[in-house]
């Protein structure tokens, strides 16, 4: 009997130490999601000034944003990813996508031009994922005539900068495997890794899946699984 008791006391014990760590985890994710402007404390990111553009950055929650820089957001979004959502098993849901770009939990980069408004945007999120604090990039779109001149490359990094300040342990994000240049960009010129949870590695969604997820860790990210295997998604909320 005491051999028994001694392993339900161990079971306990684990579990109480795996709940400590997830409230943890959440405590931080929850944190990030009360600041006012995460960019506050770096003014030098708050414009892009290189290869002929001049946009000013600004970080928002969705709930700060104008109603026509969303429906902006929403355009934009529809003319560079429609078709590659419609090349994958997903299809393309424009009412989903809506919410998604909407969702109460999403924050917005915005570069604005000063004359012509907004050239570029990244939707992202602090969130949980299998135990993880992350921040979660769901969406980096540029116009069309700001590309290739190194504003998407900084948004990212502005991404990181976000995540380092605020304590997630990665930036993740999701990519079509046939956006082949879009692709390349985050492995190559990002050094974003295949991450343990994309389809390809942890074989959830057999190897006919078009997508991978992506990731980058920050200085607190651990180079080994989360102790408490936690659970895959949002928590926190």
């Amino acid at each position: 009997m005491g051999r028994k008791s001694s392993k339900a006391k161990e079971k306990k014990q684990k579990r109480l130490e795996e709940r400590a760590a997830m409230d943890a985890v959440c405590a931080k994710v929850e944190a990030a999601n009360k600041l006012e402007d995460p960019l506050e404390a770096f003014p030098v990111f708050k414009k892009y000034d290189r290869n002929g553009l001049n946009v000013a950055i600004e970080c928002k929650r969705v709930s700060g944003l104008e109603p026509a820089t969303l429906e902006w957001a929403f355009e934009l979004t529809k003319a560079n990813m429609q078709t590659l959502y419609e090349q994958s098993e997903w299809g393309w849901k424009e009412r989903e996508k809506r919410e998604e770009l909407r969702d109460d939990r999403a924050w917005y980069l915005i570069a604005r031009e000063p004359s012509a408004g907004p050239v570029a945007f990244s939707h992202f999120r602090f969130d949980v994922e299998c135990g993880d604090e992350v921040l979660y990039c769901y969406e980096v779109q540029l116009e069309s005539r700001v590309r290739r001149r190194g504003l998407g490359k900084f948004l990212l990094q502005i991404l990181q900068l976000v995540a380092n300040s605020t304590q997630m342990k990665k930036v993740m994000l999701t990519v079509f495997k046939h956006n082949h240049g879009a692709y390349q960009f985050f492995r190559e010129a990002l050094q974003f890794e295949v991450d343990a949870t994309s389809p390809s590695v942890s074989g959830c969604c057999g190897d006919d899946s078009s997508y991978e997820i992506l990731s980058r860790r920050t200085k607190f990210g651990e180079s080994h699984p989360h102790p408490g295997g936690g659970h895959c998604g949002g928590c926190c909320h």
